[in-house]
């Protein structure tokens, strides 16, 4: 079993082509062994916003803290702390700060991915 504090996982900057202001920390992933789930924390600055972008594999997030907007192919919705969204597999999306604190989530994809998206 695995326990370790959030802040003890090391965060990144979201490299992908699109991304401005956007860290992840991978919680759970391929160097924990986890085969079948990857758990990931995302923080997004003030004004900062995840690329907008697609792929085959579903993913689940749970807002943890701040306020946003959510584009997707059925248009922008506004999400803020408790919110939980379901992205369909090959579904256009993308986060975007609209507060001034943080926006920040948790997001499961299916293992192995590329845990980079």
């Amino acid at each position: 079993m695995k326990v370790k504090p959030l802040p003890e996982h090391e965060q990144t900057p979201v490299q992908m082509a699109g991304a401005s202001g956007a860290k992840m920390r991978m919680l759970v992933g391929p160097q924990d062994g986890a085969r079948n789930f990857h758990m990931r924390h995302f923080e997004v600055a003030p004004g900062g916003f995840t690329p907008h972008h697609q792929h085959d594999f579903e993913h689940e997030i749970l807002i943890l803290k701040g306020r946003g907007v959510a584009k997707s192919e059925q248009g922008d919705r506004t999400i803020a702390a408790g919110d939980v969204l379901f992205i369909a597999p090959n579904e256009m999306h993308q986060l975007l700060n609209a507060s001034a604190e943080p926006l920040e989530f948790i997001c499961l994809i299916p293992a192995p991915m590329d845990c980079s998206r």
